[in-house]
């Protein structure tokens, strides 16, 4: 038995089970409401699918956003593969769940941020950080090209709003405040 307990690794999987287990739930059901989630992800992953060309265009990592068109969502304990609109082009992508670096639903403002496990910090800090207020984890301007289903035919059959026509109707934006589990330690 190893000298101590891995909170680190434990709530890795844990907080992977969640976002399992959410998406599982729209795949079957589909997306409840005006949720939506903004996913980060390493595309250097040896377990990524995608094509060359978007590798090559993301050579270090990507934010997919799961909105208003998406199809063949399956999820299998390793990870999730979706079908998204790339400049009106179905492309199919396979994420692991290893190489996710955040999964944001700014609808209900939660969302999560995986640490690397080979970052400089302090061995005993939290690989997981929760934001509380996720404004920040949006889409800025220079994502405006961002892969994703920002606008098309929705799963439920609605029409989505350009994404120059939701960054018009956004509230002003807030900084985000980052809580590293650390700060409950005692």
């Amino acid at each position: 038995m190893s000298g101590s307990i891995e909170y680190g690794n434990l709530m890795h999987r844990a907080m992977r089970r969640l976002i399992s287990d959410v998406l599982e739930d729209v795949s079957e059901n589909g997306l409840p409401g005006d949720h939506h989630f903004f996913i980060t992800y390493e595309t250097t992953h040896p377990d990524v699918g995608m094509p060359d060309w978007l590798k090559a265009r993301y050579p270090e990592q990507i934010m997919i956003v799961i909105q208003h068109w998406f199809e063949d969502l399956i999820v299998d304990e390793n990870g999730f593969q979706i079908t998204l609109n790339f400049g009106d082009a179905p492309v199919p992508l396979y994420v692991p769940f290893d190489a996710l670096q955040t999964f944001v639903d700014p609808s209900v403002e939660f969302g999560l941020r995986f640490e690397s496990q080979d970052s400089d910090e302090d061995e005993h800090s939290s690989p997981i950080h929760i934001v509380d207020d996720l404004d920040d984890e949006e889409p800025s301007d220079s994502d405006a090209d961002a892969p994703a289903a920002q606008a098309g035919e929705s799963a439920s059959g609605g029409k989505g709003k350009p994404a120059e026509e939701k960054a018009a109707a956004a509230p002003a934006k807030r900084d985000a405040e980052v809580v590293s589990l650390d700060s409950f330690r005692k």
